[in-house]
């Protein structure tokens, strides 16, 4: 990655100074702890100033509206303490000089502002662009006292220089190191003159940056939602473990409606009040002991150990239907993270950013959520949106890459005679052939594309099934992508 130098920021000034000098702050917002917008406007025209003080991403540049998008900015709803301090001193004011600081990292913006009581007040914001040590620093030229900044560094943080507010501003000392001046050629070395003529520097900074951060964001937002799901499934997973071995401890419970019916069936050949009863089992053609409560009569007990059947009955009844939930909501998960696993792009997380909201929302009962959730089933979809691949003779493979995709291909794209595949026992996308002559080789090839696209890529051996798309049936308030079907068959994919 190139890294943001003294003569990268010297050719931004240098491009844009123009612009920035005279300009007015009308707008400040704060999306993270480390990304600060100002919205500038000078010459009838308003940009956004961008300033990153990642520790890897740092840099400067006027933001377009198609690379704010890539970025993934989210404004919060509550401010950063640090924005509502700008916006006390900043909004409105006016840029009176840019500059950069001993032609090193540092991006000085001197603004003509006003205090509480109307006196003109003279500020700077500092943008100090150093790796781990970058940050942006609002402090009074005529004091040198420092009023905020981003991140506050104490003694405990630096034995070298603290920031802080209500402490004089110092600039950094600094650096020896070979390697800071070196990359000052970097990004003239990798974008030489020409791309600077054809795009612009701004542009250039704005266009590579912003694909940087939207590859970095949609990597650790990926790598976030795996986490959560893998984490749910684990959860999920030694829960059914549980309701499994409670199922068959309950079931062991058969044998209390038969000691039940062997003390009745015996009733008149018992004492009552006894410690046990033996007696002839003629289901399993041996003798049996049965422990008896000698507080009671051998009716009695006979009486207890039905109740005892019973209530384990109920037991597994319920346990059963709850083993079935957390099934669904197992494969409803595996299915999510298969589509989180295969995503490629922001694209493709917005399209399941819905059913995570719903897992985040109820991990107790996902289906249920996802059944009930009228919006989430009904998002607006367009073709263009869904990969194909096109064949001669007006052929069509569609591919989905995620539940919300898969139900899109099931429920609008098919017609009754096109074909449906999927792996079998396993997640994977739907796969739908539309022809009007379908051949083996064809057939082939969609079974070949559904075992690619699923988690069992990389077996041996994997089960394809394919029907026509009139023998599937989406059950009512079916969780997305989820089908049953009918008249299937069923190839080997080796």
């Amino acid at each position: 990655m190139i890294t943001f130098d003294s003569l990268m920021l010297k050719a931004f000034l240098d491009e844009q100074e123009d612009f920035i000098s005279g300009a007015r702050v009308n707008k400040i917002q704060q999306p993270t702890r480390r990304e600060l917008i100002l919205s500038l406007r000078n010459n009838g025209g308003t940009k956004q100033l961008y300033i990153n003080i990642d520790t890897k991403l740092y840099h400067i540049c006027f933001m377009s509206d198609e690379n704010s998008k890539k970025r993934l900015i989210e404004i919060p709803q509550k401010p950063p303490m640090f924005c509502m301090l700008l916006r006390k001193y900043l909004l409105n004011s006016k840029i009176s000089k840019v500059a950069q600081y001993n032609n090193e990292r540092i991006f000085e913006l001197y603004f003509e502002a006003y205090n509480e009581i109307n006196d003109k007040i003279y500020l700077c914001l500092a943008v100090e662009l150093m790796g781990k040590y970058s940050n942006v620093i609002l402090y009074n030229t005529d004091t040198n006292i420092i009023l905020g900044c981003a991140h506050n560094v104490g003694a405990d943080k630096s034995q070298v220089r603290e920031v802080y507010g209500t402490i004089p501003y110092a600039y950094p000392p600094l650096s020896s190191d070979s390697t800071f001046l070196n990359d000052r050629y970097a990004f003239l070395n990798s974008f030489n003159y020409n791309v600077y003529s054809k795009y612009g520097v701004n542009d250039t900074i704005d266009n590579y940056y912003s694909t940087i951060i939207a590859k970095d964001k949609f990597k650790k937002l990926r790598a976030k939602y795996c986490t959560e799901l893998k984490s749910a499934l684990i959860k999920i997973n030694k829960s059914l473990k549980e309701m499994y071995c409670q199922v068959n401890k309950k079931r062991d419970a058969d044998k209390f409606r038969l000691y039940g019916d062997l003390l009745m069936a015996n009733l008149y050949n018992l004492k009552d009040y006894d410690k046990e009863a033996s007696v002839f089992d003629y289901e399993n053609n041996e003798q049996v002991k049965i422990p008896l409560k000698e507080t009671k009569t051998v009716k009695e007990n006979a009486n207890d150990y039905y109740k005892k059947y019973n209530k384990s009955k109920t037991a597994v009844q319920k346990l059963s239907e709850l083993i079935e939930l957390n099934t669904q909501n197992k494969e409803y998960l595996e299915s999510i993270l298969y589509s989180l696993e295969i995503a490629q792009g922001i694209e493709d997380l917005k399209d399941i950013e819905q059913e995570l909201r719903l897992f985040v929302k109820d991990d107790k009962n996902i289906v249920k959520s996802a059944q009930n959730d009228e919006k989430n089933k009904n998002s607006l979809l367009t073709k263009s949106q869904i990969f194909f691949i096109e064949k001669p003779d007006q052929t069509r493979i569609y591919i989905g890459k995620n539940n919300k995709q898969n139900d899109y291909i099931v429920s609008k794209l098919s017609s009754e005679d096109d074909l449906w595949f999927h792996t079998k026992d396993c997640q994977g996308s739907h796969v739908l052939l539309k022809s009007q002559n379908i051949t083996d080789e064809l057939i082939l090839e969609c079974a070949n594309l559904a075992k690619k696209y699923s988690s069992a890529s990389e077996s041996t051996k994997v089960g394809v099934i394919y029907t026509k798309r009139k023998y599937l049936r989406k059950p009512p308030k079916a969780a997305l992508g989820y089908v049953t079907y009918k008249n299937e068959k069923e190839i080997v994919i080796d």
